[in-house]
């Protein structure tokens, strides 16, 4: 074992999403996503912006691996924008969208850096929201098409394929409660979304292996649940947040199963589960994402919440800009409650694990050699590795670590108000400006020897 107990062949590297870093949105002709028509109505976004900037990746790509390169990691977790590839969402493959992509992927491979390319990070044509979104079950078939361009564009280029990233917050916050987008207010009858984005993920794996023998996995978001108090309903409430927030998307993947806990949600019905589903659903993976930002603690939900748990906060932890509790061990928690849950858990790669911090008082805006100052993004940085290592040692097949990520970048509906970068994006020049964890974080990779 080397650094925090990573083994050699450990895989590092960064996360992004093509929707929150390319802009580019009115060329090469790219289609509207329903980010685009979410951001159009201000009120939605925190700082009213959009993302037909972001960080200007589109044309900056080059810049951004050359950092990547220095970096020292030897795999990217990117995202292809759907509707950059299918303007609205069916039909043939636009070319300069094929042709942008082959760039970018040729990019990584001459620098010696793996692409791990997600297929779906949550930009879906806004053409296919208008027909019903991931309420229609015809979206899943135009989901296997897509894949099949991908697959027979750039297989040959791409180490790993991640098919959906994080269908529960898709589901709850941009279906459920209206607060991403689509911006849909659906309750628990978004339960139709969660089960159509399951069942595009299986139809992916199918269509992936086809003709393709690259590692398939999901990326799922991953939170351990504690009840607020030691009452009998708030423990119930526990388990009944833990089967929605991890069961109904790790259940299906991983056993062929739903959590039978989910009817009891207001508006939740499995009648939208056809013959076949499942099995279609639960193909096997050869690894599985698993994306850790912090635990929850939740309880009973005040008068005319709309569900029956409501999250409550940690007293005495730091949180990050986000508000979100910084508990590494929390970390470890949740790969322990996995593998438990499913002996037959697949190995496991952190997609995502980060934080929010902006350059303010506490870390200020001072250079020295070795970047901007970041203490506070080091030390999660750290402590989290620390965890992964000690799930390691608990036996647990944990092969890699996705940082989120890279570089600043348009944070959904909070807009450019959340810094979660290794590098700092300048909001005026766009400047790309390493902070002293990107540093950090190169250290830790050349401490572990691990090859490309």
């Amino acid at each position: 074992m080397t650094s925090f107990g990573l083994p050699p062949g450990f895989v590092f590297g960064t996360a992004t999403a093509a929707a929150q870093i390319e802009g580019g949105v009115h060329e090469g002709g790219r289609g509207e996503s329903i980010w685009d028509a979410y951001a159009r109505t201000h009120k939605n976004i925190l700082d009213a912006s959009s993302a037909a900037i972001a960080c200007d990746h589109y044309h900056r790509y080059a810049e951004d691996f050359d950092l990547l390169q220095g970096l020292g990691g030897q795999a990217y977790r990117m995202s292809i924008a759907w509707p950059r590839i299918q303007p609205l969402g069916r039909g043939p493959a636009n070319p300069e969208g094929i042709a942008f992509y082959h760039r970018l992927l040729d990019a990584l491979l001459d620098r010696g850096i793996q692409p791990w390319v997600t297929i779906y990070h949550w930009d879906l044509p806004q053409a296919l929201q208008n027909a019903g979104g991931w309420q229609n079950r015809d979206t899943v078939d135009a989901f296997a098409d897509y894949t099949r361009i991908l697959r027979d564009e750039f297989g040959d280029k791409v180490a790993a394929w991640m098919t959906v990233n994080e269908p529960v917050v898709h589901t709850g916050i941009g279906h459920a409660i209206g607060r991403a987008a689509p911006g849909l207010m659906m309750l628990g009858s978004a339960f139709v979304v969660a089960h159509h984005l399951l069942l595009a993920h299986g139809t992916a794996v199918h269509t992936l292996r086809e003709t393709l023998s690259s590692p398939v996995g999901i990326v799922n978001n991953h939170s351990p649940v504690q009840p607020a108090t030691g009452s009998d309903r708030d423990a119930r409430l526990a388990v009944l947040y833990d089967r929605y927030h991890n069961g109904q998307f790790a259940g299906p993947v991983l056993t062929g199963r739903y959590p039978p806990e989910l009817e009891e949600v207001d508006g939740i019905s499995f009648e939208v589960i056809h013959d076949g589903d499942m099995e279609i659903i639960s193909a096997p993976l050869d690894f599985y994402g698993v994306n850790y930002y912090f635990p929850t603690r939740v309880g009973a939900a005040p008068p005319f919440y709309p569900v029956p748990f409501a999250p409550k906060k940690f007293v005495g932890v730091p949180v990050t800009d986000f508000g979100w509790p910084v508990m590494p061990a929390s970390l470890l928690t949740i790969l322990k409650q996995l593998k438990a849950a499913y002996p037959q858990l697949p190995p496991v790669y952190i997609t995502e694990n980060g934080c929010a911090y902006d350059d303010g008082p506490q870390d200020g805006l001072q250079r020295s050699g070795s970047g901007l100052q970041d203490t506070r993004r080091i030390e999660f940085l750290e402590q989290h590795l620390a965890a992964v290592g000690e799930a390691i040692a608990a036996g647990i097949d944990v092969r890699g670590y996705f940082h989120w990520t890279l570089l600043d970048n348009w944070e959904w509906q909070e807009g450019y108000t959340k810094k979660f970068g290794l590098v700092r994006l300048e909001p005026a020049t766009l400047e790309r400006i390493p902070r002293a964890s990107f540093h950090r974080y190169a250290e830790i990779i050349r401490s572990t020897g691990s090859p490309p």
